[in-house]
């Protein structure tokens, strides 16, 4: 009477929908038991502006002054990552780019900030705090603080890096030396 088909899975249900449900369920509980979870934390701008700076500053433009500090993640690894930049009032950083896609929210101060291979002043615009922003890939920018020092907020998926368009602009460059 019954068939083994009906026995399995409701009649209601098409064999491509079922197979489909069940590998939806099995990639979302693979997924729930690989995840690292991402611990509490909460800070206000004034404890972000006191907290301890990492002297690591992968992802960032390397200018002296100019510190990070890693909020979650590994931004030298693979995996998402959210780092707060610091950056001190009356610095201009030159174009450059870093390998991965990064979104950031202006968290404190005026950040100007523009697009292209060549610094532009007139290419600058301003970004007052709470305004957000991309970083696209390998796409190149530029940036400058005026009166104020300026804390970002840039999240990715690592590893990033930071490459200066004109080998020069880089701080690490043995061409400042």
């Amino acid at each position: 009477m019954f068939s083994r088909t009906m026995c399995t899975r409701p009649m209601f249900i098409p064999a491509k929908v079922s197979r489909f449900i069940v590998a939806a369920v099995s990639l979302v509980g693979a997924s729930a038991a690989t995840a690292q979870s991402v611990p509490e934390m909460r800070m206000t701008p004034a404890e972000i502006r006191v907290s301890a700076l990492d002297s690591n500053h992968i992802g960032s433009s390397g200018l002296p002054g100019v510190h990070t500090k890693v909020v979650s993640g590994d931004p030298s690894r693979s995996g998402s990552y959210t780092i707060l930049l610091f950056v001190p009032a009356h610095i201009t950083i030159q174009a450059h780019s870093h390998r991965d896609d990064r979104m950031a929210t202006v968290v404190s101060g005026q950040w100007r900030l523009g697009y292209g291979n060549h610094f532009d002043e007139k290419s600058l615009k301003i970004l007052p705090p709470g305004s957000v922003y991309s970083e696209p890939g390998g796409d190149n920018h530029f940036a400058r603080t005026d009166a104020d020092a300026v804390i970002v907020a840039i999240s990715g998926y690592g590893p990033t890096d930071t490459h200066y368009f004109n080998p020069a602009d880089d701080p690490k460059s043995s061409a400042k030396k």
